[in-house]
């Protein structure tokens, strides 16, 4: 036996020096079970205080689906094979589209877009007083009991030592008001744009304390982001629209004057005799043919502008229509009041076995 001892390797008997006693520290626990009774009972009071003082938000979801035309489809798959460091074809400089949809969250989060939502009239569900959605997020959101408190007093003693300056009320992307920032930054977690890589499937994500505006703006962010992206698609062919309409408009009234000089020539001259009266008609018969032929030509060019437009649309097929929630998204009182019960009973634990002399053994640092 003292042999085997003897030959008994060096870490084993460490371990067994160092190994935790659970029963000790479970005894360590028990004996403070009243401090356990106080802690969790005052946590849980104020955590139910704290979480009573939150208000509800809701959160309205809409869904697209951009139909992409075979002119379109190469270009987009393209774009699909260079997020995964693939290249087909002539890659991004070959082609003429630049605003794939995996763009559109950046365009979403962009100032410029939210700027223009700005002056978007809203209303609350239990109120028929319409304002801009600036001023609704401006004046009238609902904060909580400590933060009204704070930002109160902070605001009295700043205005104790500034001048009061009259707000501006035109927005400029380019060079925003503190004031305006503010509500910039406040729509980045309000407003928010995914698209799924694999199904190109657009949501957009509206989150308000009313449920009303939420629903609305929801709407109202899937309607200018078609406009945008249409506006973008077809900038080119609506240039071109415009010029073959000019071109129209100019060629009609060339051939309506050459029309009108024939007609009234051959009414004056209906029993010509000299050979250079029916020169002169024929010659006016010829320019009336050449002008009708240029105006025959610029109308079916303007025929082709016009379908070239409809063709460059986007098409969007809207999977999930926004509706006004009935349910809130948060906050959830019964998980927050759970997290501030945990971490108290842990804090209690680590301070009681601090006290019996159990925690190092605990963290192996004895």
């Amino acid at each position: 036996m003292t042999e085997n001892n003897q030959n008994k390797p060096q870490y084993i008997e460490q371990e067994e020096e160092s190994s935790i006693d659970f029963k000790a520290i479970f005894d360590a626990l028990l004996k403070h079970k009243k401090l356990y009774y106080k802690v969790l009972a005052i946590t849980f009071v104020v955590s139910c205080i704290y979480t009573l003082s939150l208000h509800n938000y809701y959160t309205c979801e809409v869904k697209l689906a951009p139909e992409l035309s075979t002119s379109r489809s190469s270009s987009s798959l393209s774009a699909l094979a260079m997020q995964f460091g693939l290249k087909m074809g002539s890659g991004i400089m070959g082609n003429s589209e630049a605003l794939y949809p995996t763009l559109y969250p950046e365009l979403v989060s962009s100032t410029d877009f939210k700027v223009s939502l700005f002056k978007v009239p809203v209303h609350k569900m239990d109120s028929t007083r319409v304002t801009t959605y600036y001023d609704y997020l401006k004046n009238d959101q609902k904060t909580t009991w400590w933060s009204a408190a704070i930002g109160g007093t902070l605001k009295f003693i700043f205005s104790l030592f500034t001048e009061k300056k009259e707000e501006i009320k035109t927005v400029d992307p380019f060079r925003l008001t503190k004031p305006q920032d503010r509500i910039v930054k406040a729509l980045d977690k309000r407003i928010v744009c995914e698209v799924d890589n694999k199904t190109l499937v657009i949501t957009i994500s509206v989150m308000d304390q009313d449920p009303y505006i939420a629903a609305a703006m929801a709407d109202t962010v899937r309607t200018r982001l078609q406009e945008f992206i249409t506006d973008y698609r077809t900038k080119k062919a609506r240039v071109d629209l415009e010029f073959n309409r000019k071109l129209y408009k100019e060629a009609k009234a060339r051939y309506e004057k050459a029309r009108r000089l024939y007609a009234d020539y051959a009414d004056a001259n209906q029993d010509m005799v000299l050979q250079s009266a029916r020169t002169k008609l024929i010659d006016l018969e010829n320019d009336m043919q050449l002008k009708y032929n240029a105006f025959n030509t610029v109308a079916q060019q303007l025929t082709a502008a016009e379908a070239k437009v409809q063709e460059e649309t986007p098409s969007f097929t809207t999977l999930q229509s926004a509706t006004v929630p009935v349910k809130k998204s948060g906050p959830g009182r019964a998980k927050i009041v759970l997290v501030f019960l945990f971490l108290a009973f842990i804090v209690t634990s680590a301070w009681i076995l601090h006290k019996e002399d159990q925690l190092k053994p605990l963290l192996g640092l004895a």
